[in-house]
């Protein structure tokens, strides 16, 4: 599993967790679309934005590997401002390639900074 030096553990002053420290010995966390209803908590909202990003500031619009990104995480985005790069895609690997949408991101965040 690569682990992503640099990038941010959590949300500043939060409990949201955007790594994991190790593999998970029972298996990889698949990553699946998880549907944003529109009466989230303003704080799940605050930590999607705030790993989309860094996840903009890590990687800009160049693929990634999913390494040791937190799958939960990712699924508040997956389909929508992280999609996968791998066809056919392994939700369960931590080999998978993603990458940012950037026009589906500025759609959904644009209080966030993608230049």
């Amino acid at each position: 599993m690569l682990k992503h030096r640099g990038f941010p553990g959590r949300l500043p002053g939060t409990d949201f967790q955007f790594v994991i420290r190790r593999a998970n010995p029972r298996g990889v966390t698949p990553i699946t679309r998880r549907e944003r209803f529109p009466d989230r908590r303003p704080a799940d909202k605050r930590a999607d934005a705030g790993f989309l990003q860094a996840l903009w500031d890590h990687f800009g619009e160049e693929p990634f590997e999913r390494g040791n990104l937190d799958a939960g995480r990712l699924s508040w985005l997956f389909g929508r401002e992280v999609v996968a790069v791998d066809d056919p895609f392994e939700p369960a690997s931590y080999d998978s390639l993603l990458r940012i949408d950037v026009d589906a991101a500025r759609a959904s965040f644009p209080e966030l900074d993608f230049d």
